[in-house]
């Protein structure tokens, strides 16, 4: 689509929005819509978006925008990312791995690596020379992270990690990895560390199969090996061993917020779309528009995407803050991404038969959502969270 679909509903704008951040939302749209739609089918078909687009997306300024401007970010904050996946969502290349990249995996690096690390890290991570992937899944440890196995073990000034991992977003072509290791794994939850791996320079690295998933085809999605793999203990985030869980605990709910974002976006333009459709398509001599049932259910979900709209402006105003609680961030995971698979099911529902067809865009967003109430943490999780703080 040309423009922003939420402007074309007429949904609320959020104060946080201003000049800086629609600029950089302008600028990501038209680079989405210049150099990665055009391409998308072919990154479908090889089961990624290819590294020169990387490249290209950091020469553009659209990595690491929330990074200070000392370590080659943008300064900005969390509102320009989310102007980013935003743009993402609304041209629909959701394949294309860049929010975990700078609103997941970069922040880590900020908040708890240290200057020497920050410095030597940040600045790749912000051209596309580094390509960032978080590694916490395992295959017996998914939404539970005290369960992980993956252990790294001090060898001298090295540390010995052993181990797998598996669900990797970015697996395939990332270069900077953070590891989520038992470092003590008596000491449970507190002998949690996080490691960061620099693929090409360490042995012991193994990348598995390009996983084989339902939708978000473009993006490359991997099992990763870990085999006596020797890691410099200088490596390590934070100054000691042992506060891996507390830092995973702290950004999450970023992480969790990012998922909303991408939800409510693929809401607007599956809406905006699906107006268009039922506007132009004809059944019995009439537009599907013009159908009490078709108004009647178009009424109901720009309600919600008004409603869900709303909502997502406000964590984020919050979170910029620093006022985004768990809780809260665990509702605005769950309730958008649960909006966003009601919204694009009922939207491939008004395009009767052709909403079934890969050639339309309401298809491809059907098969994407359906993840989004699954990783950052099952929506099963995230209501046992909100659940234990009543």
């Amino acid at each position: 689509m040309a423009t922003n679909p939420a402007e074309i509903l007429g949904l609320p704008k959020p104060a946080w929005a201003a000049d800086e951040v629609g600029m950089l939302y302008d600028m990501a749209h038209r680079f989405m819509s210049e150099e990665i739609a055009p391409r998308y089918d072919e990154f479908e078909k090889n089961e990624m978006v290819d590294r020169e687009c990387w490249l290209k997306a950091g020469a553009a300024g659209l990595l690491c925008a929330s990074m200070p401007e000392e370590y080659s970010g943008s300064g900005g904050t969390f509102a320009h990312e989310s102007a980013i996946i935003e743009a993402i969502g609304h041209v629909g290349v959701d394949g294309f791995g860049i929010g975990l990249h700078n609103s997941i995996v970069a922040p880590y690096i900020l908040h708890y690596g240290s200057e020497e690390q920050k410095k030597k890290w940040l600045p790749k991570l912000a051209t596309g020379e580094l390509i960032g992937a978080i590694a916490m899944t395992e295959p017996g440890a998914g939404s539970d992270l005290q369960g992980v196995k993956t252990r790294a073990e001090k060898d001298g000034n090295h540390y010995k990690v052993n181990g797998s991992k598996t669900f990797i977003t970015n697996g395939q072509l990332a270069n900077f990895i953070i590891v989520v290791t038992k470092t003590d794994p008596e000491k449970g939850a507190k002998g949690t560390s996080l490691i960061v791996v620099e693929t090409d320079e360490v042995e012991g690295f193994e990348r598995g199969r390009n996983l084989d998933k339902i939708g978000l085809k473009a993006n490359d999605t991997s099992e990763l090996f870990f085999n006596d793999m020797r890691v410099p203990t200088s490596n390590l985030l934070g100054h000691e061993e042992g506060q891996g869980f507390v830092q995973l605990m702290q950004q999450l709910p970023q992480e969790r917020l990012q998922i909303g974002t991408g939800a409510i976006a693929m809401v607007e333009r599956a809406l905006a779309l699906t107006i268009d459709y039922v506007k132009e398509r004809k059944a019995f001599g009439k537009a599907i528009i013009d159908f009490q049932n078709t108004q009647f259910k178009l009424a109901e979900l720009k309600t919600e995407a008004t409603i869900g709209r709303v909502f997502y402006n406000d964590c984020v105003a919050r979170h910029i803050n620093g006022g985004l609680d768990p809780v809260t961030a665990s509702m605005a995971k769950y309730w958008l991404s649960d909006l966003q698979g009601k919204v694009v099911d009922e939207c491939l529902q008004l395009h009767g038969g052709y909403g079934y067809m890969n050639e339309y865009p309401i298809a491809r967003m059907f098969r994407d959502a359906r993840v989004q109430r699954i990783y950052g943490g099952t929506n099963e999780i995230m209501k046992l969270l909100i659940g234990r703080s009543l």
